[in-house]
This record gives structure tokens, sequence and C-alpha cells, in this order.
């Protein structure tokens, strides 16, 4: 299949999709328009936020042209970022996201958080400046360092997520006490309009040595753990007006194989497969 096919495809099966690509880049607004064009009118897009606020290193070439020009780095090449840097770069990100807004299909922005991002040397305070901007969105965190989900600091992280009514991202992972893998027992609701539910495998070796995205989540669900996300994903959309669950174990083709056992047994409806591509579900 044509990479430009694969998103009209995709939105014949699954409700909503979860964009990964703006972690590295602001799409084009053309991108976006196609991106509305080609999918329904009730279909959600569900967007990470670039890697320049997640507390990951990040390389000048990454930024939007206008920005490499302007960005100070240090020796080794990597953005330092800065407030005003970030409030430039939030507007242009903005821009073809407004796109997306004005079609009805923006769902969520994700701050997938880097693991670096500990409560060793850090405050959830340096996170209010991002959320202040994005107080007119829905924003949901992801933390990729368990210490902020484990004893006493558990209460605080998620006090302090009500407060700003931003969505703690619920984890299905590896049962490990690793400090970059979060604890897959915690399902907590921060914001009453919706829940988010991120499901990364449960390969405690292929998460901690995989030298590519796809070897980290290698990971193909049985149809036991499919029965036991659902019922997890039961409890939440108890809780809540709406669940985002999206499944990150992206090696062949596991994640929309398992999505779709999920909506299955959720009772959902399940797209047939059309004649050109029989053989996908």
């Amino acid at each position: 299949m044509a990479a430009y096919e694969r998103l009209a495809w995709y939105a014949q099966h699954f409700e909503m999709v979860e964009v990964n690509s703006t972690f590295y880049s602001v799409p084009d607004a053309r991108t976006v328009e196609r991106w509305c064009a080609t999918t329904p009118d009730n279909f959600i897009f569900d967007v990470k936020l670039h890697q320049l606020f997640s507390f990951h290193s990040t390389q000048r070439k990454l930024l939007p042209p206008e920005l490499q020009r302007i960005a100070e780095t240090d020796a080794k090449g990597k953005v330092n970022t800065s407030p005003e840097l970030q409030d430039a770069f939030l507007k242009s990100f903005l821009r073809p996201m407004s796109i997306l807004q004005s079609a009805g299909k923006l769902g969520v922005f994700l701050l997938q958080l880097s693991p670096a991002f500990s409560p060793r040397k850090h405050e959830l305070s340096e996170l209010e400046g991002l959320i202040q901007r994005l107080a007119d969105y829905s924003l949901a965190i992801e933390f990729r360092n368990r210490n902020w989900a484990v004893g006493d600091q558990l209460r605080s992280t998620i006090d302090f997520l009500r407060r700003h009514r931003v969505a703690f991202v619920n984890v299905d992972a590896p049962t490990t006490d690793h400090f970059s893998i979060m604890p897959p027992d915690l399902d907590e609701i921060t914001n009453p309009e919706f829940g988010y539910l991120r499901l990364h495998g449960r390969d405690a070796k292929a998460y901690l040595t995989g030298k590519t995205v796809a070897a980290r989540f290698n990971y193909d669900y049985s149809d036991e753990e499919i029965d036991e996300l659902a019922e997890r994903s039961r409890k939440l959309a108890g809780e809540v007006k709406d669940v985002h669950v999206v499944f990150n174990n992206n090696n062949l083709d596991y994640a929309p194989r398992a999505a779709t056992r999920l909506k299955k047994v959720l009772g959902q409806s399940v797209a047939l497969p059309s004649p050109e591509t029989p053989e996908l579900f």
C-alpha cells in the first residue's frame, strides 16, 4: 500500500489515531489539510507534542527553519531550551493544529516526557508554563520515570495533574522495577472529561534493550491479555466521558491486529477488510 493511501485505509477501521511524527517536526499546513480531507468527519487526531517540550535533547535541525536561525546550542549541537524559544515554537506548532481544531478533529495533545525528567532532578512545577500555554486544549502527560508514580510521590503527582485538569497517561507495560518503566497497575483519572491508556507490550528485555522503536515494543498480545485490557478499558470508561486507548506495540502489524481484537471484545463495530487487503485482519 502506498504511503498516501494508508491513513484513508486506517480510518475505515479506527476512530482515532495518535500522531507520532509531530514529536520530530512541525507538519506542513497542506499535510494537515490532507489528513482532514482523507478522514471521516468524526475522526480524531491525538497529537504528540514535539520533543523540545518533553525534556529530551533536541537537535537544531528538528526545529522549524525560522527557529533554527535563532536557537542557541551547546557544544554538542543540542538546543538550549528557554521559555522564549518554547513560546515561539508553540506558535509555529499550533498554526497547523488550528486546521485540525477548525475541522473538529483535534483530540488530545500528548506530552511524552523523557525518562531523565525525574523527581530527583526536576519539579512538577516546571511543567506549569506549558500547561498554562495549552490551557485551551486537552492535554495528557505520560511520565517515563516510574519514581513519579510510586510511594508518596504518586499522590503528589496525581494531585498536581488534577489541579491542572491534565490527564495522567495510564500504561500497560512490563512488570519490572526499572526506573524507565511506569507501573502497569495504575488507573488514574485526573481530568473528568477523558482518560488515556497506552499499551506498550509486556516484554521487559525488549523494552530495555531494543535498539529501535519496533524492537522495544515488539510484543503480540494474547487473547487472554486482550480480555484483560478490555476490562481495564471498561473500568476507565465508567469514570469519564471518553477513553483514548492506543496500542504502541508497533512491530509488524501487532498494533492494528490487537486494536481490532479489542474492539471486538468491547462489542464495537469492526469494518470488514476490503477485497484488496483480505490478509490484514
